[in-house]
């Protein structure tokens, strides 16, 4: 993916539907799509922040509703594929990982990490087990390669799958009426405010050190907003940021919020 390819200009919304952090709990999906879909207006954007994965048992029919929700808006006159914006998470970027796994320098030490942070439900949906991976990494290079590929293969044959996960952006974000001034940044888990938007790396699904706490804007940002709290302290707002993370999928609440193009929360709601 280029360097313009992993940020998404929201160009000039009307408003901004965002999504926090799903973890296949497809029932708190469909809840949310019901209101977003009673609510939205031409010229509304829609972002789902990430971690729309991972944990939850019902991978596969989440990645449906998510298509089978961009294919009705995208029946809209006047939208674009654009509009509609999935962002790579801690969950998907795991995935993605795991589908390299042959070149993890200690892929059964990866494996167990990553099983144990919720990528096994991910794995499970596509019809693999930890039991087989950790039998292709004793096998060699050669033998994990093919297991990974088997991956593949089964997301593959699941219509439109592939495509989710090969058009996650890294963040979305919208300018103010003056450039540089004003807008927001939409994240999955947050930004290091030492490092410019181009040099965050992990930390965009992995969250770094002070992101809560951050008091001045971050790159000229009025505020920005995330949809995952590694911390797991729940939805939060202040001047700054905001995080819109229910703990959905670990005994919480999915959460939505529908945001200005300067930032303004203009309703937060949570399933």
């Amino acid at each position: 993916m280029s360097e313009a390819q992993k940020f998404i200009d929201l160009r000039n919304p009307r408003r901004i539907w965002a999504v926090g952090s799903i973890h296949a709990q497809t029932d708190h999906l469909h809840a949310v799509h019901e209101v977003i879909a009673a609510r939205f207006l031409p010229g509304d954007r829609l972002v789902y922040l990430g971690n729309m994965v991972g944990w939850g048992e019902r991978v596969l029919e989440t990645v449906d509703a998510l298509l089978a929700f961009r294919t009705w808006l995208l029946s809209w006159r006047g939208m674009e594929a654009d509009d509609i914006v999935y962002l790579r998470g801690a969950q998907e970027e795991m995935w993605h990982k795991l589908l390299q796994l042959q070149f993890a320098p200690d892929p059964q030490q990866v494996l167990d990490w990553m099983t144990r942070h919720g990528a096994g439900a991910t794995l499970a949906a596509y019809g693999g087990t930890v039991e087989q991976g950790m039998a292709a990494a004793r096998g060699g290079t050669m033998t994990l390669g093919r297991w990974t590929q088997g991956l593949r293969q089964a997301m593959h044959a699941q219509p439109g799958h592939e495509n989710v996960f090969n058009t996650l952006r890294r963040a979305a974000y919208c300018t103010g009426p003056e450039q540089g001034q004003g807008g927001v940044l939409l994240v999955s888990a947050g930004v290091d405010v030492r490092r410019p938007l181009n040099h965050q790396g992990d930390a965009f699904w992995w969250g770094a050190p002070g992101f809560a706490q951050m008091s001045e804007p971050y790159g000229g940002f009025a505020r920005v907003v995330r949809g995952y709290d590694p911390a797991r302290k729940g939805v939060a707002v202040t001047d700054r940021v905001a995080t819109l993370d229910g703990n959905c999928g670990l005994g919480g609440h999915l959460v939505c919020g529908c945001l200005s193009p300067s930032g303004e929360i203009l309703d937060l709601f949570q399933v």
